[in-house]
């Protein structure tokens, strides 16, 4: 039987040879608006992987439309570079298109040296914090002729098609909406006169590359915007797009503003598949559906069963340039997964650094980072089967050496399973799988329930050691610490320990957030149940919805700081944070634990008074030290040891990855 997923589409005349397309994404490798090397190594790697089309962008259309950290495509000095990028990703196997856009009010001023961004009206953004300019009719009248140029320039660089971006709250998508498009002139008012601005885009775009250059539009299912353009008025929107002009869509979600997650771990793989449904049902042209996409499975799984003609999968390929390829040809073990962590994506752009992958070291780094063979093989001994652990066997087996792994445990992967406990969070253990896999494909010899001692160090006669043996959890000075109704947050967890009705977290960092909404959601419909019940009508809506987010237990957490979750990336702390207040567990913010008590725990409140909390169980969230018996001892042995990952610095699972696997790539 044929695999979904391996066949070729036709978008307008060009064959793309399988259904599966890498999105545009922001890199922030661009200089100056110039294609760098960097940029081009990056997406030549993914071309090798197998991907049938690549989307590279966004692009600007002028200078107000994004960063000089995007593609420039608003002049024709930056021709030359596009088509460098276009040589590499046809060379290497893929087809490529460049995604145009103008951010609008979604530009920072900062990156426009002081002057405001520009929107169809003047309403401030709460990504930004700034008011845009209100654009004139004529000023409107020149961005329709930018992308159009824009448009010819992707077009004589090389590529084989044009995407405009339509959606995700820039500037086309502001015209559209009533939050942001409040002109009662031609381009506002009613949907056709808030489509207008879009829908000339396409027309004059579509005269400047000719009827048949391909024109793809990523275009959002629903904005998830309170009073903004639901899913309706956005497939009657599709459905203009292709009859203007648009050879395919690509269905995006959300704006950047929307309060529903579209991104993070918590979203299940293939959610927003059935909005790419809903317009498929109703245009002719092929239908891409994206996000959460991060298995081959799903993926073929979406197109079999109509949902869509094509999908986009833009982290699992940061992740796994390879994973296409691996698909193809009955490889899939061997995929590394996005965990939709955001750790070394989003969170990067987020600190004006480019994009990086907790799952892939190289990511970013295709040609600093290459692996290559060492000019002596030597004994490598990894001693800890964490992230860390594992990242770096890999990498000391990819250069040649004899590699041991020695777990303590039963099993690899380390506090990766920690993180997978809470809910929305399993992709976690789904890199845990992952690197265990990279092993033993490899045929890494691992040494699962045994210490490493000296006299497993003289059996092994190894001539380097890298120790990643992690962290364990701090027990913070506290007064009665040691009382029976006392837990780790790890012990919760890993369902070591139990926790009563009534439960108090000490720490609101990463683990103490994570632990609360663990404890919180026991005791609610799983999502198995709620769909069970809700299709046999058995409760009320409103009910269902409660019982999904009430669960048997009341929390409070306490937390010394001003706020909680801290350490948390700034892509997926907000989401967490909101799942808190919606299963109603309590933070006491600057709020110090001063004695667990048999009854609870007494704390000093931000006035300074004195509180007591009963409760039956208090979790121990308050941190970690690095786990490291063995370096001293190794040392005197005369040993050449390097230290990584939490063993040395405790830090997040990017850090453990990337420091196990520059250690070996150098050994």
């Amino acid at each position: 039987m044929k695999d979904p997923l391996f066949q070729p589409i036709r978008i307008n005349k060009l064959e793309v040879p399988n259904r599966i397309v890498m999105p545009a994404m922001h890199l922030n490798m661009a200089k100056n608006f110039q294609v760098t090397d960097r940029l081009v190594d990056f997406y030549a790697e993914r071309a090798r992987g197998g991907a049938g089309l690549i989307c590279v962008g966004y692009a600007t259309v002028d200078e107000q439309s994004g960063s000089p950290g995007n593609i420039g495509a608003h002049d024709d000095a930056f021709v030359e570079g596009l088509a460098k990028l276009a040589t590499a990703i046809r060379e290497n196997g893929s087809l490529g298109a460049v995604q145009l856009n103008h951010a609008g009010r979604y530009n920072p001023s900062i990156f426009m040296g002081g002057k405001p961004p520009v929107a169809p009206s003047p309403v401030p953004s709460r990504l930004t914090g700034e008011t845009p300019r209100e654009l004139t009719v004529e000023e409107i009248q020149a961005i329709v002729d930018r992308f159009a140029q824009a448009a010819r320039r992707v077009k004589q660089a090389g590529f084989d098609a044009v995407e405009i971006l339509c959606g995700t709250g820039y500037l086309i998508s502001e015209f559209l909406s009533p939050l942001t498009n409040q002109r009662t002139d031609e381009y506002g008012g009613s949907l056709n006169g808030r489509m207008r601005f879009g829908l000339e885009v396409i027309c004059a775009v579509r005269d400047a590359v000719g009827p048949d250059f391909p024109i793809l539009v990523r275009t959002n299912g629903n904005d998830f915007m309170p009073g903004g353009v639901g899913r309706k008025d956005l497939a009657a929107f599709a459905e203009a797009l292709v009859g203007h002009g648009a050879d395919a869509l690509n269905i995006n979600v959300g704006w950047h503003e929307a309060r529903v997650p579209q991104i993070v771990a918590d979203v299940p793989r293939g959610a927003f598949a059935y909005l790419a449904r809903s317009i498929k049902e109703r245009v002719s042209v092929p239908v891409i559906a994206g996000h959460r996409i991060n298995d081959p499975q799903v993926a073929r799984e979406l197109i079999a069963d109509d949902l869509c003609d094509m999908v986009a999968m833009g982290r699992s390929l940061i992740a796994d340039p390879r994973l296409p390829e691996k698909a193809r040809t009955g490889r899939e073990r061997e995929i590394v997964h996005c965990i939709a962590c955001a750790q070394g994506c989003f969170d990067n752009l987020f600190q004006m650094k480019s994009v990086e992958c907790l799952c892939n070291p190289r990511a970013g780094h295709e040609r600093d980072r290459r692996v290559e063979r060492a000019p002596e093989r030597k004994k490598v001994l990894v001693v800890g089967g964490g992230p860390g652990g594992m990242s770096a066997a890999v990498a000391a087996h990819d250069r040649g050496h004899d590699v041991v792994l020695y777990e303590r445990s039963d099993r690899l992967g380390g506090q990766l399973w920690l993180a997978a406990a809470p809910p929305g969070r399993s992709e976690f253990s789904e890199l845990a799988k992952d690197l265990a896999s990279q092993l033993a494909v490899r045929g890494v010899r691992v040494v699962l329930h045994t210490e490493v001692t000296e006299s497993v160090i003289q059996e092994e006669a190894p001539d380097e050691v890298v120790l990643a043996t992690g962290a364990e959890p701090l027990a913070p000075p506290i007064a009665g610490s040691d009382l029976p109704h006392v837990v780790q947050a790890w012990d919760v967890l890993s369902g070591r320990a139990y926790a009563g009705r009534r439960v108090v977290v000490v720490g609101g960092g990463a683990v103490g957030v994570e632990t609360a909404l663990y404890l919180a959601q026991r005791g609610t419909l799983s999502g198995e149940a709620l769909k069970f019940l809700a299709l046999a009508r058995a409760e009320d809506p409103q009910e269902l919805f409660q019982l999904a987010i009430r669960g048997t237990k009341e929390i409070a957490v306490v937390e010394m700081l001003n706020s909680v979750g801290k350490d948390i990336g700034r892509s997926t702390r907000w989401a967490m944070l909101q799942n808190i207040a919606l299963h109603g567990v309590k933070v006491h913010k600057s709020t110090k634990a001063l004695e667990i008590t048999p009854e609870g725990i007494r704390i000093q409140t931000p006035d300074g008074e004195t509180q007591d909390l009963s409760c039956d169980t208090v979790v121990l969230a308050a941190g970690s030290r690095p786990y490291n018996p063995l370096e001293e001892q190794l040392r005197k042995m005369g040993l050449s040891v390097h230290v990584v990952g939490d063993a040395g610095k405790v830090g997040k699972a990017f850090d453990a990855v990337h420091q196990g696997f520059e250690v070996s790539r150098s050994l």
